[in-house]
């Protein structure tokens, strides 16, 4: 486990919730901010701030330094080969449907397919769905297994010689599943089709390098791995973000402005039209000083050791379904639960009371509820601050629940 010190630099964990010591288990969707990174948009806002790129003042400088410096360690951080890789965006969704209205308009046409999971997040089916729409291309899904993961066979299956783009979720953010993202990503290039990969639940959790995945593209957020929130990334390969278009236009992004045609600057400004999330991407990049500094190795071992022992002692409790790989190795810091007869959000509630946040409701992922056969569950999920203690006192929280409905039922 990782030490306890790491909860002293994140000062909301220093609170009392209905009376109790908050333990907060809700950082799928999203992760609280350390010191460090409050006091990095602190330290812009109250000394650097200017706009980036356009000045040539002391101020403006320095806010580009630290701008573009954030770039550079994103780039290290997910192994990229060059900063022109690196486009920030407002989140992983813009990120995706940068993806979709860009590269997807430009190459699927009627009779192509695109392919994905059940398992995706809403942000991950939506812009397929449409731009199946548009083009008139077929939208596929890949059949989960009984735990909740994906077989290498049925993958084969799906993507054919007509499949253009695969999209896949790294880490599910209901089942926790880890799934094989290089091995999907060699099926789909055997077939000519491009890899884009859903890293919102990877990257705050896991060691990633998108030239050993060789993936295509690869989204993510800042806010879930302890960055600001909105601001996000979207590497893509650079031969294929240039030869796509931009789909935000105006300010920033241009090289020349005529009356009649317009042209871009390179990459991989042309895709950040606007003033650019400047405090965020610099919030962002001391997050990722951070995150380094404990180790995402460490992170993900101890993500591991609590979601193994939630599970563990979680299914001591009669009428308790776990959702998702039973294999703690096979999953992520993410414990996704129904009490039996008890509306999840009957079961946040409770919780609630006693100082525990878990996330109630779909997650944002309604055709897994209706793969799980529920309308919604409750999840737990794990990160850097947590403690065995935490899962100590979600279990005696759920055990409360379970009683007080009990007896009121």
């Amino acid at each position: 486990m990782l030490s306890k010190e790491i909860r002293s630099y994140f000062p909301i964990l220093d609170q009392e919730i209905n009376g109790h010591p908050l333990v907060y288990l809700d950082s799928g969707a999203t992760s609280q901010k350390p010191v460090q990174v409050i006091e990095a948009i602190k330290k812009y806002y109250e000394f650097d701030n200017s706009n980036v790129h356009r000045g040539v003042h002391t101020l403006g400088n320095r806010a580009t330094e630290d701008y573009e410096g954030a770039r550079e360690k994103v780039r290290k951080f997910i192994n990229a080969k060059s900063t022109k890789e690196i486009i920030f965006t407002r989140g992983t969704t813009t990120s995706i449907n940068t993806v979709a209205k860009s590269y997807g308009l430009a190459n699927v046409k009627e009779g192509d397919e695109i392919v994905i999971t059940p398992m995706e997040h809403h942000s991950n089916i939506i812009p397929w769905q449409q731009l199946a729409k548009e083009t008139g291309a077929t939208l596929k899904y890949i059949d989960l297994e009984e735990d909740g993961t994906l077989s290498l066979e049925k993958v084969r299956a799906t993507i054919t010689d007509k499949t253009k783009i695969v999209s896949v979720v790294y880490v599910s953010n209901v089942l926790g599943t880890m799934n094989p993202i290089k091995e999907i990503t060699q099926i789909a290039h055997e077939h000519g089709a491009i890899m884009v990969v859903d890293g919102a639940q990877a990257a705050p959790h896991l060691k990633l390098d998108v030239q050993n995945l060789d993936c295509d593209f690869l989204a993510f957020s800042g806010h879930k791995m302890c960055g600001p929130t909105g601001i996000g990334v979207l590497y893509g390969k650079q031969e294929l973000l240039e030869e796509m278009e931009p789909i935000e236009f105006g300010g920033e992004m241009i090289d020349f402005v005529g009356l009649y045609e317009s042209t871009w600057k390179e990459l991989p400004w042309k895709f950040e039209g606007g003033t650019p999330i400047i405090a965020g991407a610099i919030g962002l990049g001391a997050a990722i000083d951070f995150l380094e500094e404990i180790g995402l190795e460490e992170i993900e071992k101890h993500e591991h050791e609590l979601a193994a022992l939630a599970m563990e002692k979680m299914s001591t409790i009669e009428g308790l379904t776990i959702y998702g790989p039973k294999d703690p190795s096979k999953r992520a810091g993410i414990v996704t639960f129904n009490l039996d007869n008890v509306h999840p959000h009957d079961v946040a509630t409770v919780l609630d009371m006693n100082g525990i946040a878990v996330r109630a409701g779909h997650h944002c992922a309604q055709p897994l509820m209706k793969w799980l056969q529920c309308t919604a569950t409750a999840r737990a999920s794990f990160y850097i601050y947590n403690t065995e203690e935490d899962i100590d006192q979600l279990v005696a929280g759920l055990r409360t629940a379970k009683e007080y409905f009990s007896d009121v039922f």
